[in-house]
């Protein structure tokens, strides 16, 4: 029994060191020479679905109306998501940040009423647009399997990255172009 034991603790070590130290490489590689990294270079851009969200206000978002204009930073979350909660001065940095530079940052709430996510969003003071998924219709699109999801899609309305490890190193290359 013990044997067992120690072979399954073994092999679970193993997968976790395995998988860490695969998707640990892009910033290792960044980190031991930053002058030669490119991090758009690591990503495949692929076309961003489409879609319409109405926000907290009732205006709707037309992510295609921004092609050709601005990047979009797409937060995928919910209100009940602690995780979510605690990246809030993240996001607001992040906005705080690119937002003069041309970045549109957007909250995407799933499946919640738009009651809850204006009590959120105004005690959270959010500074960026909410957008309300009410039927997870735009989530299932992205595949969003948790939350809270990143996607940044460039200004040719493609994404470049989707929970990018360090999305500042990849907004500081697109802002630049």
């Amino acid at each position: 029994m013990l044997v067992t034991y120690l072979r399954e603790t073994v092999s679970r070590i193993f997968v976790i060191v395995l998988f860490a130290s695969v998707f640990a490489l892009p910033s290792d590689i960044a980190a031991a020479n930053p002058k030669q990294f490119d991090i758009t270079k690591l990503t495949k851009e692929i076309k961003a679905p489409d879609f319409v969200l109405t926000d907290l206000k009732g205006q709707q978002f037309r992510l295609s109306d921004r092609k050709g204009k601005n990047p979009v930073l797409i937060i995928f979350s919910a209100t009940w998501c602690t995780f979510c909660l605690q990246e809030i001065p993240h996001f607001k940095s992040l906005h705080a940040t690119y937002a003069k530079q041309g970045l549109e940052v957007v909250n995407v709430d799933i499946q919640e009423s738009k009651e809850k996510v204006a009590k959120f969003a105004a005690k959270h003071d959010l500074p960026y647009r909410t957008l309300l998924d009410l039927d997870g219709t735009v989530s299932g699109i992205y595949e969003v399997r948790g939350v809270p999801t990143l996607v940044l899609v460039d200004k040719n309305g493609l994404i470049v990255c989707r929970q990018c490890r360090n999305v500042e190193t990849v907004l500081k290359a697109i802002m630049k172009k």
